[in-house]
């Protein structure tokens, strides 16, 4: 016999409505939480900016341009919150690309990873430097005399060569790394206007050849050579920052890469 009881399995004509209704809900949580991300890394790339600079170029100079600060007075407290700035920088340098990672993958996880991992790295130096600095405040005694005097000095000098170094190959070279990977990202998915990360790639070789002339020696690392090829490294991450802070993201985030880079 043959049953003629409707099947609950049948078709319904508000499936389709709820399945379409379900997915333009799932996309739009989507696009706020991408631009959620966006904002979060635009207000992160302008904190390594404001936090950076004066820690570097203010709060570290009386430690930096006297090789006996170990014997002196000193200004412990202006380098210590150098040293808290710059620690800001670090852990803001990984929230940068924590922010950015889930979104950039979809268009090229590999390029994405390095940056990731580029980022990590850079923050890296970054706290060497902070311990290098520090650790000569701890240093300090200003009644020492004869050769535990002598001791100190050359103690301090070594603290203050690896912080040099540190800050050349941290900071020094990994933001052109930095600007060619997510200059790559940018330009490769639309993120952003073009115009951004155009900026980032033509001046990261630039970035890049200019700091390893300066690890061979043959440019200084505060010639005006140094400060000229700076000028696009730090035009395209400020923009960055304030373009992803004010605007977020281009619409729609959609991946553009190829199906073997392109994670949907």
């Amino acid at each position: 016999m043959i049953s003629t009881t409707p099947s609950t399995d049948a078709f319904q004509p508000g499936d389709v409505a709820a399945q379409t209704t379900h997915a333009s809900q799932a996309a739009q949580a989507a696009r706020v939480s991408n631009q959620r991300l966006a904002r979060t890394a635009g207000v992160l790339y302008l904190i390594t900016i404001v936090a950076s600079i004066p820690a570097q170029f203010v709060l570290y100079h009386p430690v930096l341009s006297n090789p006996e600060y170990v014997l002196g007075a000193g200004h412990d407290t202006r380098v210590m919150w150098g040293g808290l700035l710059e620690l800001i920088t670090a852990l803001a340098c990984i929230g940068t690309a924590v922010a950015l990672f889930p979104v950039v993958r979809r268009h090229h996880e590999a390029a994405a990873l390095g940056f990731v991992a580029a980022r990590v790295l850079e923050a890296a130096f970054i706290v060497t430097g902070i311990v290098s600095m520090l650790s000569v405040t701890t240093l300090r005694q200003p009644d020492a005399t004869g050769t535990e005097a002598a001791s100190l000095v050359a103690a301090a000098q070594a603290l203050v060569a690896i912080h040099d170094w540190t800050f050349l190959l941290g900071p020094g070279v990994l933001p052109g790394i930095n600007a060619l990977l997510l200059g790559y990202l940018m330009y490769h998915s639309g993120l952003v206007p073009r115009i951004i990360p155009r900026i980032g790639l033509l001046g990261a070789p630039l970035f890049l050849a200019s700091a390893g002339a300066t690890i061979i020696g043959v440019n200084e690392p505060a010639s005006i050579v140094t400060a000229l090829v700076t000028l696009p490294i730090f035009a395209w991450e400020a923009a960055l920052g304030i373009r992803l802070t004010v605007s977020g993201f281009n619409q729609p985030l959609e991946p553009v890469a190829p199906s073997g880079d392109a994670r949907p």
